[in-house]
């Protein structure tokens, strides 16, 4: 840890500690510490995957993350979600503040983590107070002896910890020291760098028993469902706090980036966002019962805030970059045998935002065929689309360098199941339909109503 961040942090904390006691000593709290009465190991054993949900304004790696940091908002918007809430109280690198504690854990009925680097017991102490409910010990700044003196104080306060470890030797600590909450952090403390593959490697060293929480660039939801063998739960706070609508960022991440296609009335356009649908497609096809004229698709752009996706079968460039720009496409989707010349000579006619998503007929291709950077989304399916059926689940890749999205006979049967999967999203078309073209509000209502309950705690 010598001359590290890390390092330079600790020192920090430990002049910070003396101004603090020196502020506020022990003996002007201490008779008014109760015990926690929010069990921190209950909450991690009541769903999986469980989440703690973060409220950190600034880091040391991205500086401010969220200007409008409002915590008891926050907290309000992440309790239908969370199992705990991790608050970040270091002041000097996360602008952070003891009192943050006490605002989420008036506006949340879920146990409250305090998230700093404690290598004192004042320090759980001065937690409790303030009304956390659990603490973070990182061995990569303790010996085990003051781990083990910090995790008995906290455990006197009936506190729960979450033991953190970064790497090899320090997973082998929290074994011996027989940690029931291990945190693996996916980031290398040394230089920054992500990892995901830090879980996925360390996580099964752990016994049955113990609670494995996977922390740290967790961005999207595939990276969820992708580690959610291996890991009981997600601490996720950054990928959250840079967004301006934190709403629909935690939908996004923990129900997913879902899709309805087909769109050809502006009411089911509505429909689907008023439902939880972050994607609509309009469908360009020829020969598809669902295509759109132009005119039509600006009606329905009009009509509801979605990310539109143009959804083409072997169509010129030239019209596909023409209908993009004109309907300012969040995406186009290529269902037809458009290959890498194709897709190169699209990208450099497209606006630069939007993305370009190609359908995979499953029974046919392998993905390694799609290995251009230029794809944004790989959208698997069973071939032409709009038929209906579902393709072979048990093909699809547990890791994929690309973004993967699930289409093919998706209804509110089946899509608890198929959301189960390593995917980032699923796209929903004639399994939503009364007619080929007209959406049934019942069964759109019933898709979405069934992928949140899978996800909310509440």
């Amino acid at each position: 840890m010598k001359g590290t961040v890390l390092q330079k942090i600790v020192d920090d904390k430990m002049v910070y500690l003396v101004e603090r006691k020196a502020r506020q000593p022990l003996s002007s709290f201490q008779s008014q510490i109760q015990p926690s009465q929010r069990s921190f190991y209950t909450a991690l054993q009541a769903k999986r995957p469980v989440f703690i949900l973060e409220c950190k304004k600034a880091s040391p790696s991205k500086g401010l993350i969220r200007e409008n940091f409002d915590p008891a908002e926050i907290a309000s918007i992440y309790a239908p979600y969370a199992s705990a809430i991790s608050v970040l109280t270091d002041e000097k690198y996360f602008q952070g503040n003891m009192e943050y504690l006490t605002i989420v854990s008036n506006t949340v009925a879920q146990p409250v983590l305090c998230k700093d680097f404690i290598v004192d017991p004042y320090q759980i102490y001065l937690a409790r107070y303030y009304q956390a409910d659990a603490i973070l010990l990182m061995l990569s700044v303790l010996s085990d002896e003051q781990y083990i003196l910090l995790a008995d104080v906290a455990h006197q306060l009936n506190m729960g910890v979450l033991t953190e470890v970064s790497n090899e030797d320090e997973l082998q600590r929290a074994i011996t020291l027989k940690s029931k909450v291990v945190g693996i952090n996916n980031r290398d403390l040394r230089d920054l760098s992500i990892d995901l593959n830090r879980t996925r490697q360390l996580a099964p060293q752990l016994s049955a028993e113990t609670i494995v929480i996977s922390e740290s660039g967790i961005h999207q939801h595939q990276h969820i469902q992708a580690l959610k063998d291996v890991a009981n739960g997600f601490l996720i706070g950054s990928a959250l706090m840079e967004q301006t609508d934190l709403q629909q960022a935690l939908r996004n991440l923990l129900v997913g980036e879902h899709k309805v296609c087909g769109l050809t009335r502006e009411q089911d356009a509505k429909l689907a966002f008023d439902a939880g649908a972050m994607f609509g497609g309009l469908i360009f096809a020829e020969q598809s019962p669902r295509k759109v004229t132009l005119s039509q698709a600006k009606q329905i752009i009009h009509s509801a805030p979605l990310h539109y996706v143009g959804v083409f079968r072997n169509q010129s460039v030239d019209f596909v970059a023409h209908i993009a720009q004109q309907l300012a496409l969040h995406a186009v989707q290529l269902h037809g045998n458009e290959d890498n010349p194709y897709i190169e000579q699209l990208r450099q006619l497209l606006p630069t935002h939007c993305q370009i998503w190609k359908a995979v007929n499953m029974s046919q291709a392998q993905l390694a065929e799609y290995d251009t950077p230029l794809i944004d989304i790989l959208l698997l399916d069973n071939g032409a689309g709009g038929t209906g059926e579902t393709f072979d689940w048990s093909s699809i890749p547990k890791h994929s360098q690309h973004k993967l999205m699930i289409a093919g006979g998706l209804t509110p049967e089946n899509c608890q199941h198929a959301a189960q999967l390593v995917c980032n999203g699923l796209d929903f078309n004639s399994g939503v339909e009364v007619e080929p073209g007209i959406k049934s509000e019942q069964k759109i209502n019933q898709v979405f109503t069934s992928l949140k309950s899978a996800r909310s705690v509440s």
